[in-house]
């Protein structure tokens, strides 16, 4: 079985979550002394561990410039106040935006300043993916194309108005209510390609080879399914043994509310998804193993997914993303706290697809790879064709230098076949020529003075008397 990668889940959180576990100053709380049998310190309990700020990734395209928001929103003391003062309705009707037009001057002006940096990023994207698509140097309708950005106002690029706060808790509402199901698609994904390459495998290898790898597999999934009991999220049995283990508290002296105000890490009055998310640890670690290089990590990660979409469905009556207080004592209450039955049921015992959305799923990679293998063809032939391309320019080249080499030296020829050649130092070496009928000419101070010694010399030569015959 090829073996998986390590990826972690994505975490959400909505921007109610967002506006009420970010925004929201953190009060101190007790433990209440008249419900409570329990007499230990909650200070004692490691729980406290817990407390840190999580940085949480919302997964979505905008989620810098939706942190942002929030963050400069964080210094405005009044909208804080009127934002603890809200409820989940007020914040989805858009009525806590118009609470923007109350707040300071200087947290406008970041605001505006968020704003058009974003639709400066957006029309870089737009750019890009223009250019990627067409011709470049296309003029591009800015306000057309952005108007399919739904998380701000793109009739107005400048300022940051209640509308354009309205527009970003809707548009990230709706778009992380459809993030889980596009998770578990994902996963559905993941696990048919897992099986399918797993296929493959098997058909690649001998008779008694793939019955050894079959038997391996076999074996390795028993291992698998024996682990302990996991208890049902939400359950009694499930937040006691959290309680006990986890919060170092007596299992005999439970208490809900106490253990509500224990793991409200951030003392917002409700219980996040992270929040949630953190107490199915202990029972994932019943199942799965980091160390474990056959537990798939991808895998564990749908669990806890499972678990929090079990738990919302049954104690979040109002559908709004939080448990609070009210709603998880209610649930404590119902027949099913108690009665878990046979324990909870993992993934394993629930496939994420069928046969027949396997043999899809095939077929549509057999498509693909098709498609791939045309196109690499294509590369191939296009790339051979280049290459001769090129071995014909380079020839061209080659012949264009031989062409210019052969003219450099006939003209070279033609100019001073007889020029002298340089020196050891490369300086030029001057030679009278030869010719009999064209004299050297001389310097003009020379002509002065050959002049001058012409005139010195007599037309006839004196006559030299003649010696005596008597003499000789």
């Amino acid at each position: 079985m090829p073996p998986s990668g390590l990826r972690a889940a994505l975490v959400l959180l909505p921007p109610l979550l967002l506006f009420r576990a970010v925004l929201t100053v953190p009060l101190e709380r007790e433990a209440p002394k008249d419900e409570s049998p329990a007499t230990e310190s909650p200070v004692s309990g490691p729980v406290l561990l817990s407390s840190q700020v999580f940085a949480v990734d919302t997964g979505l395209y905008y989620h810098r410039y939706l942190q942002e928001v929030i963050n400069v929103l964080e210094t405005d003391g009044h909208f804080r106040e009127k934002l603890q003062a809200a409820n989940a309705e007020d914040i989805k009707s858009g009525k806590l935006s118009r609470e923007l037009d109350f707040v300071s001057h200087h947290v406008r002006t970041k605001l505006d300043e968020l704003k058009r940096q974003e639709v400066s990023r957006l029309r870089m994207l737009l750019k890009a993916k223009m250019d990627a698509e067409q011709e470049p140097n296309v003029q591009l309708d800015h306000l057309s194309l952005l108007k399919q950005f739904e998380h701000l106002d793109p009739q107005n690029q400048h300022t940051f108005e209640a509308r354009d706060l309205e527009l970003l808790i809707q548009t990230a509402t709706r778009d992380l209510a459809q993030y889980d199901a596009a998770h578990h698609e994902e996963f559905k994904r993941y696990e048919m390609l897992k099986e399918h390459e797993r296929r493959r495998y098997l058909e690649s290898l001998g008779e008694e080879q793939r019955k050894e790898a079959e038997r391996k597999l076999e074996e390795q999934q028993r291992r698998h399914r024996e682990h302990p009991k996991v208890n049902v999220p939400g359950s009694q049995a499930q937040l006691k043994e959290v309680w006990e283990e986890l919060d170092g508290l007596d299992p005999n002296r439970f208490n809900p509310k106490t253990f509500f105000i224990l793991h409200d890490i951030n003392s917002d009055g409700v219980l996040d998804e992270q929040e949630l998310e953190a107490l199915f640890t202990k029972e994932l670690e019943k199942v799965y193993d980091p160390k474990n290089e056959d537990d798939d990590m991808r895998e564990m990660e749908e669990e806890r997914l499972r678990m929090r979409e079990h738990v919302m469905k049954n104690v979040d009556t109002n559908q709004d993303r939080l448990v609070t207080l009210e709603e998880f004592l209610v649930s404590t209450q119902r027949k099913e706290f108690g009665d878990t039955g046979e324990g909870w049921e993992t993934v394993e015992m629930h496939p994420a697809y069928t046969e027949e959305e396997l043999r899809r799923f095939e077929e549509e990679l057999a498509a693909r790879e098709a498609e791939l293998n045309a196109q690499a063809q294509r590369l191939s032939q296009e790339t051979e064709a280049l290459g001769r391309s090129q071995g014909r320019l380079e020839a061209q080249k080659r012949e264009l230098q031989q062409a210019v080499l052969q003219m450099e030296q006939r003209k070279q020829q033609q100019q001073g076949y007889n020029a002298p050649a340089p020196g050891p130092e490369g300086q030029l070496k001057f030679q009278p020529h030869n010719t009999d009928d064209a004299p050297v000419p001389a310097p003009a101070g020379d002509q002065k003075d050959e002049a001058a010694s012409e005139k010195k010399v007599p037309e006839h030569p004196p006559e030299l008397p003649q010696p005596d015959s008597q003499h000789l």
